[in-house]
């Protein structure tokens, strides 16, 4: 059996067969996904009052937890019945798709229109991130990730700061909110047109939109659950601190989302492998990509995560004066990542075995650690009370599924796959 190399993870999005092999290009993406985050970060905290970036991170924030509640995880669900759909030709797939993409438009319709008097015209772009993210999860499903990291990873993120960027050094901050939701419509419809692509056209069979919903179903509820695990930080500052401690939280936490961003690429890369494997009792295949993937995903991080603890002080200065005050957040913020990363995949192999009702629960004692934290600390310590709570969080949600994949399965994120994963021996050997 071949080991699991970047190599292998690099080809993927060159050749189709080799899904697992998409995941060092997934984590480049995520690298320039990273890189424009943080720098629409700094544009907004060096050209707008810190009040009103607190404002403007704080409905940006709520209109992705939203988004993340409405789309109902029906991606995931995409992906594990196409993948396991492959061995009978597709068949039926358009039909899991439309029952997929319906019940999300009309959930995040609503909570736009719920949001709107609250957030603005920011709450009209739920709906076209919740379809477009549904429509990319479904191209996973089918092998490709080349529109996930193209559309998702690159064009994304690098047209918001562009246009975050031109709007606040106009000295139009009114427009900051539609700036940054603009893009969202041209990934939306290049996803469409992807998915178009790859599924084969098919009458919609019975039983279709129950069996994706009987298995979605829990996991809608974790995918919510996780949507304000996420954002609920930067919320709750806002609201207890005030925007301007929000400013400061979301300067010295934007490195999160490295961490956040590698384990996603690696873990779009991997997650149908992960289902095939579990669903046909190829437990070694199985421990394989998962012990690849941890180690990897620790070597790409970890060297992020110690540089930011330890040139913290000085970094928080790029975001303006007074923001380099919030170094001990980032040495809290920076610990926990390591500690999370190290646990590797936990819940996307947790899933992909089918425990979603234990995912859940999971997710669900983690937000309610953070939110006894956050209410318990936050008042009096601001951003870092914040960070404290989220970490409490992160701890919880990776800890609890490793003890749990070690309970049923024996897994673990090291063991004698991790060496040889990062032998390059294997650039050109079949996944």
């Amino acid at each position: 059996m071949a080991a699991v190399t970047p190599a292998h993870l690099v080809a993927g999005l060159l050749r189709r067969g080799g899904a697992a092999r998409g995941g060092v290009a997934g984590v480049a993406a995520a690298g320039a996904a990273a890189a424009a985050q943080f720098g629409l970060v700094v544009v907004v905290t060096r050209t707008v009052s810190a009040a009103g970036a607190g404002t403007f991170f704080a409905a940006t924030a709520v209109a992705l937890m939203a988004a993340g509640i409405t789309k109902l995880d029906a991606g995931n669900g995409l992906v594990y019945f196409i993948a396991r759909a492959k061995t009978y030709g597709y068949r039926g797939m358009t039909g899991y798709i439309r029952a997929a993409t319906v019940p999300c438009v009309v959930a995040a319709c609503a909570a736009a229109a719920l949001l709107w008097p609250r957030v603005g015209p920011v709450a009209a772009m739920v709906p076209v991130i919740v379809l477009g993210d549904v429509l990319l999860a479904a191209t996973r499903g089918f092998g490709s990730l080349r529109p996930t990291v193209l559309l998702d990873g690159l064009l994304l993120p690098v047209a918001q700061f562009a246009l975050v960027a031109a709007v606040a050094l106009a000295g139009r901050p009114g427009w900051l909110a539609a700036a940054w939701g603009l893009p969202y419509l041209p990934v939306l419809v290049l996803a469409a047109v992807a998915v178009r692509g790859r599924a084969p056209r098919c009458p919609y069979l019975p039983g279709t939109g129950r069996d994706l919903w009987r298995y979605t179903a829990p996991r809608s509820l974790a995918g919510a659950v996780q949507a304000v695990l996420q954002r609920l930080d930067v919320v709750v500052v806002a609201l207890l601190a005030g925007p301007a401690q929000a400013a400061v939280y979301t300067a010295a936490t934007r490195f999160k989302v490295v961490g956040q961003l590698a384990n996603q690429g690696l873990a779009q890369a991997v997650q149908a492998r992960l289902v095939s494997a579990l669903a046909g009792g190829e437990l070694a295949r199985a421990r394989e990509l998962y012990q690849a993937a941890t180690i990897w995903l620790v070597l790409l991080t970890w060297p992020v995560w110690l540089a930011y603890a330890v040139l913290a002080p000085w970094l928080l200065t790029v975001f303006g004066p007074g923001y380099g005050t919030a170094a001990p957040v980032a040495l809290v913020l920076a610990a926990t990542m390591m500690v999370a990363t190290a646990c590797g995949m936990v819940d996307v192999v947790l899933t992909a075995a089918g425990h979603t009702g234990a995912s859940l629960l999971n997710l669900l004692a983690a937000v309610a650690c953070t939110l006894a934290l956050d209410l318990a600390l936050v008042p009096a310590h601001g951003a870092l009370g914040a960070v404290a709570g989220w970490s409490g969080g992160v701890l919880v949600k990776n800890l609890l599924p490793l003890w749990q994949l070690h309970r049923r399965y024996g897994l673990h994120p090291f063991g004698r796959h991790t060496l040889p994963a990062l032998r390059l021996r294997t650039w050109a050997a079949p996944a």
